[in-house]
């Protein structure tokens, strides 16, 4: 019987740590009653919808995620709506909480660094300088590491929600690129986002 050394059972528990919270924040399920949530920006004037918590994707490629130096990093993505007196805007809200032994993600500021993979072709994203000062309707999870909003229009926020299969290709600093998959049915939860926001009505 192998007997963990204090740090080896908390890097394990920490592990599995973030992958239950990476459930538990994206909702661990494919049920479509989940309604977008509205918020005003006080100092803009802008009204903000998106979903109750961003969809979580995890990292591929680690394959023993007990071993005390493997943590797989977790990408968060949700979708935005911003409202300025009928005139609408959306964008992607991105978090990457960085991982343990996995890879070196370059800066997802950088063009081309985060592509995504939908049913019918390959998106890459491009990234959106939000004004200063308008909330974020999304909270940080813990670790916090990169956060970015990425530039999208309503027809891809439709091609988004109309895929079975969403996968985030990240580029790692050697220039790899690194498959990030949902935790969850992202689907249901972006169908039911562009039928609570009426996107394309």
């Amino acid at each position: 019987m192998t007997v963990l050394t204090p740090f080896e059972t908390w890097a394990r528990l920490r592990s599995l740590l973030l992958l239950f919270m990476a459930c538990v924040a994206a909702g661990c399920s494919g049920s479509s009653d989940i309604k977008s949530v509205e918020m005003l920006d006080q100092r803009s004037g802008v009204t903000i919808a998106a979903l109750p918590q961003p969809m979580a994707f995890t990292e591929t490629g680690i394959y023993d995620l007990l071993a005390p130096d493997k943590q797989p990093s977790v990408v968060y993505l949700g979708p935005v709506e911003w409202d300025r007196s009928g005139d609408y805007t959306y964008l992607l809200w991105v978090q990457v909480v960085p991982g343990v032994g996995g890879h070196a993600l370059d800066d997802i500021r950088s063009r081309g660094t985060i592509n995504m993979k939908l049913d019918d072709g390959t998106v890459e994203l491009s990234p959106w300088e939000s004004p200063s000062g308008v909330t974020s309707p999304y909270r940080p999870i813990d670790p916090v590491g990169q956060t970015a909003y990425f530039a999208m229009n309503a027809a891809l926020l439709q091609r988004m929600a109309a895929s079975d299969s969403l996968v985030l290709t990240l580029r790692a600093a050697d220039l790899s690129t690194v498959d990030f998959i949902p935790t969850q049915d992202t689907k249901s939860a972006l169908q039911q986002f562009v039928t609570d926001r009426g996107v394309g009505l």
